[in-house]
């Protein structure tokens, strides 16, 4: 308890700070004409989108799944909103352990085995970016801090790989060693986490065929291509590359910062964190601190919004509570 509330008033102050860093020098009148003045047609494109690179990653999910057991997409997808809208309300990403629990529930999948493949699936994301910040490297220099965050970020995405690969390989001795750590906890306690342990190498599975791999590679860049185009397509509801002849990669400079922003602690939402870091890129093509958050306001409602009520109605449709795990006989959150 006294963790979680260290996390979350840590979390409340980096917020507090970047709202008051992203409101610093901002004409607010400036913000509401430009608000007022965006197109929002391109802001409903961008919507589509964003939901279109959602609706990718439900079906890169059950490739992932596929060696543990076929799900359809529709339900992947109703169990991927329901996560997103939990993260919207609950601090540390726990909507990713919602997720894996309403998947495992929905579709007879022990919780840790869909928590498996929902890491392998983050380990893949955060190749993904570091893929899309060598491209942008090339003719745009980042902060040396962004530069250094995306090698911490890909290190750990790497050493948690080659972790989980040498867990698989050596699968016998990973659970005996699982079972000698459990041994000075209470029986029920130590049987309840080597459950969870051996459930989620279970969800760390090769995938089906080199099919598979193939089409989770596609699939990845068709996410990553969908968020890039969501960034585009806000830049363009405020005339920003036109007003201030931005270059074609001032979109993936904006989404290589912002995705940052996810892995800062702040409060449910990235709330603030989203907002100045979306201003610190867009200062760096010379736009005023007053368009750039107007940008920077629309573009985390259309990150945040769409997937929230989407996940709330699935949520009432499959009978979940976002803040609150249904607790049940037999169920195992994980």
């Amino acid at each position: 308890m006294r963790k979680r509330t260290l996390h979350l008033a840590i979390g409340a102050a980096v917020t507090l700070l970047c709202i008051w860093l992203a409101l610093r020098g901002v004409d607010l009148e400036q913000v509401a004409r430009a608000l007022a003045g965006a197109r929002y047609g391109m802001v409903a494109l961008a919507v589509a989108a964003m939901m279109a690179a959602h609706a990718l990653r439900a079906l890169r999910w059950r490739y992932l799944l596929c060696p543990v057991k076929r799900v359809g997409t529709g339900r992947l997808f109703s169990a991927l909103m329901i996560g997103y809208a939990a993260n919207s309300f609950l601090p540390a990403h726990l909507g990713e352990l919602l997720r894996a629990f309403v998947i495992g529930k929905k579709s007879g999948i022990p919780a840790g085995a869909a928590f498996g493949s929902i890491v392998v699936e983050r380990i893949l994301d955060v190749i993904a970016l570091i893929a899309v910040m060598g491209l942008v490297v090339i003719v745009h220099p980042f902060p040396a801090w962004v530069e250094a965050s995306g090698v911490l970020m890909l290190a750990g995405a790497l050493a948690l790989l080659g972790l989980l690969v040498l867990a698989k390989r050596y699968e016998a001795r990973t659970t005996a060693l699982v079972r000698y750590l459990r041994n000075p906890l209470p029986q029920r306690m130590g049987g309840r986490i080597e459950s969870l342990v051996l459930n989620f190498l279970h969800g760390v599975q090769p995938l089906a065929g080199p099919g598979h791999y193939l089409a989770v590679g596609v699939l990845s860049i068709g996410i990553w291509a969908g968020y890039a185009a969501v960034y585009y397509l806000c830049l363009a509801a405020f005339d920003l590359p036109q007003l201030h002849s931005l270059p074609w990669h001032a979109g993936l400079v904006v989404l290589v910062l912002t995705t940052v922003s996810v892995v800062v602690p702040s409060t449910p939402g990235y709330v603030g964190t989203f907002h100045y870091l979306c201003q610190v890129a867009l200062l760096m093509f010379g736009v005023p601190a007053s368009e750039a958050l107007s940008y920077a306001i629309v573009a985390h409602a259309v990150g945040i919004l769409p997937v929230t009520l989407a996940g709330v109605a699935a949520a009432q449709i499959e009978g979940i509570a976002l803040l609150r795990t249904p607790a049940e006989p037999g169920d195992s959150a994980p």
